[in-house]
């Protein structure tokens, strides 16, 4: 058996250690740096903007079409 002093240090693990992390995470210095910091959204300007109205959504469709019309135009004339 290892003695009294490996149980002493054991135990202060055991209280120091769940002790220490929940002082350093919960910190506000912590939180500014890592998790206030990164966004979650991306910016709106990168974003999908799918059509809204029936005017935007056929426009879109005819645009597809062209665009597949077009790249299996190109792939028969290869």
């Amino acid at each position: 058996m290892a003695g009294p002093n490996l149980e002493i240090f054991k135990f202060s693990v055991y209280i120091f250690f769940p002790i220490a992390m929940m002082y350093y995470f919960g910190d506000p210095k912590f939180y500014e740096k890592h998790i206030r910091g990164t966004q979650f959204w991306p910016e709106l300007e990168t974003t999908n903007k799918p059509p809204t109205t029936k005017e935007d959504a056929r426009i879109e469709f005819e645009k597809m079409k062209a665009k597949i019309q077009e790249s299996s135009n190109n792939s028969t004339s290869t």
